[in-house]
């Protein structure tokens, strides 16, 4: 895959992923909009994209072919971790246009800021962390 195409590929998944984490956000809201709503959004909104997310990036992005549970666990568990650092960036930023401004539109576009930082920031930690090609068993030869 050509840089241009991964740029193209990874910012699609990221506006997919954005989308699903707003539509997330905004039917949790139409659900319940009292004390702790929005926090319980942005919760909510996370939790879908970054699955979606995963499953994009691990087969599209990384060409990742390993499968089973248990590896899908340690794998999902290390996207994760890496998100972690991400998301506060994107929570903040969300969050922070929320208390500015105290509408949706400006929460909205600060999860949107937010969540391009955070994601070119995320590539490169699972590109190093997350789906680092795997060495290879060294196989038994005879000796020469």
């Amino acid at each position: 895959m050509t840089l241009e195409q991964l740029v193209i590929r990874y910012s699609a998944f990221a506006a997919i992923a954005t989308l699903a984490n707003l539509a997330m956000q905004r039917l949790s809201l139409a659900v319940y909009d009292g004390a702790g709503g929005v926090p319980f959004a942005i919760l909510m909104g996370t939790a879908v994209g970054l699955a979606l997310k995963y499953i994009l990036d691990k087969r599209w992005i990384f060409a990742d072919r390993r499968g089973g549970l248990a590896v899908h666990g340690r794998l999902f568990g290390l996207y994760a971790a890496m998100g972690i650092f991400t998301t506060i960036i994107f929570w903040g930023t969300e969050y922070a246009f929320w208390v500015i401004w105290e509408s949706h539109q400006m929460r909205e576009l600060g999860a949107i800021i937010g969540l391009a930082i955070g994601y070119v920031t995320k590539y490169h930690l699972d590109k190093r962390f997350v789906f680092a090609p795997q060495p290879q068993p060294q196989s038994l030869g005879t000796a020469e």
